[in-house]
């Protein structure tokens, strides 16, 4: 029965993170050719990346509905991916924990085997010790979403207020400058630490633990935390440009491995 409930769990997490990883890959894109680009969106962008924040005001007050629907398709698609850190931090400590029970059934003992532990959330209780890099990738993870997430709803209210109004100039620079570096910098930077850890203890252990999938997987997070990882620095370089050129790549490729996960979770089987 907890195997049947944790497996229907990870399949509504699966289901979650695809239409995430569909909303950053698909809808996000498709919206900006289809409804923003026509409406002068690029161009707007490209003065507030030059340093010049009026025409992109201009904008935002004159296309409030199109900006706001345009930040909340981010922010969902973040929100959906919540629970990934943990999902991903269970499965690995999952694995390991057949992994040395399967060793151990190889070695004859005559010492008793503990089969009567707790077991907290389908798990043996305390089967976190021992996975470091594990709980900070999950940790720095979790906390790269949601500090993505608050930056992404601080700075589309920012912006909206301040279109509606009249500021100077010079007091746009620093807030925007702040907002910038929280969500693409820390957010994202925490989000390629997360990855990278992920990837190096799927990587790690390689097939003797992992089917092959999940060993691809855990290599192709390496390259993400690589992009992300760029991306938040070229972002802390230059805070007042709000993204850097690899950040769009960066956050692509993210959903592309985020969505490998929710294909591999939703064809997850009960063991016969």
């Amino acid at each position: 029965m907890k195997q049947r409930s944790l497996l229907s769990r990870l399949h509504i997490n699966g289901i979650c993170y695809l239409v995430g990883a569909l909303i950053l890959l698909l809808g996000v894109p498709i919206y900006q050719q289809l409804v923003l680009v026509p409406l002068g969106y690029s161009s707007a962008l490209a003065s507030s990346n030059s340093g010049n924040f009026l025409p992109y005001l201009v904008w935002i007050h004159s296309y409030s509905f199109q900006f706001v629907v345009y930040r909340a398709l981010l922010g969902i698609a973040f929100l959906l991916l919540l629970t990934l850190p943990f999902t991903l931090f269970r499965i690995i400590v999952a694995q390991e924990i057949l992994g040395q029970q399967g060793q151990t059934e190889e070695i004859a003992t005559d010492e008793p085997s503990d089969t009567e532990q707790s077991e907290t959330d389908g798990m043996p209780a305390y089967a976190w010790r021992g996975k470091g890099f594990a709980i900070v990738a999950a940790w720095s993870g979790l906390f790269g979403l949601i500090i993505y997430i608050l930056g992404t709803i601080a700075s589309t209210l920012y912006f909206i207020v301040v279109s509606n109004g009249s500021p100077l100039l010079s007091t746009l620079v620093k807030p925007t400058s702040v907002l910038s570096l929280a969500t693409n910098t820390v957010g994202i930077g925490l989000l390629a630490l997360a990855t990278l850890f992920f990837g190096a203890v799927i990587a790690r252990s390689g097939r003797k633990l992992w089917p092959d999938p999940w060993v691809a997987f855990g290599y192709l997070a390496l390259a993400v935390a690589a992009l992300l990882s760029g991306s938040a620095v070229a972002v802390a370089s230059i805070p007042t440009q709000g993204q850097a050129v690899l950040t769009s790549p960066a956050i692509l490729l993210f959903a592309l491995w985020v969505f490998w996960m929710g294909i591999m979770l939703v064809r997850l089987k009960p063991e016969p």
